[in-house]
């Protein structure tokens, strides 16, 4: 389910938004920095300070999670079914080499969220829609010089 595109896009993008929502259905979105696909059906997310969001997936499991590529402007919105994986589970030490592995074992990461995917949406900035001929290359120079930042070579 996951192709070798979205793990791309996934590798390239710095922070993933987690949506929840806890008994009430009230909405939480949350930043996530540690984050990576796990084979080609799940995600994972490192819960280092998410009391928030942990809370919720306990108490429903369905989230939703975003990632852009912020100069291409282009990424994924993946819907899943989330669990909890504790420090007691089986897969848990597996599972956090490879966070660590990827990232950084300087914070403490008190549990890890596995995402079962059930859904892909791509998600694009509406100038691909608007302006059919726009490619990536060039909203690339297009964000560069609006957000007034270089490329590093």
């Amino acid at each position: 389910m996951i192709t070798e595109k979205i793990k791309d896009y996934i590798r390239r993008s710095v922070l993933c938004w987690l949506a929840t929502s806890n008994a009430d259905n009230e909405p939480n979105v949350s930043p996530k920095e540690m984050f990576t696909y796990y084979g080609d059906t799940a995600l994972l997310v490192a819960h280092i300070a998410s009391p928030n969001t942990v809370e919720n997936i306990r108490v429903n499991p369905n989230v939703c999670i975003s990632f852009i590529h912020v100069f291409v402007q282009k990424g994924y919105k993946i819907k899943g079914i989330a669990r909890i994986i504790e420090k007691t589970d089986s897969t848990y030490q597996e599972k956090l080499n490879v966070l660590t592995g990827l990232f950084s074992d300087r914070f403490p990461i008190c549990s890890i969220i596995e995402i079962e995917i059930i859904k892909i949406d791509t998600i694009a900035a509406p100038s691909y829609y608007i302006y059919p001929e726009t490619t990536e290359e060039s909203q690339v120079e297009s964000a560069l010089k609006t957000y007034q930042v270089k490329a590093i070579s």
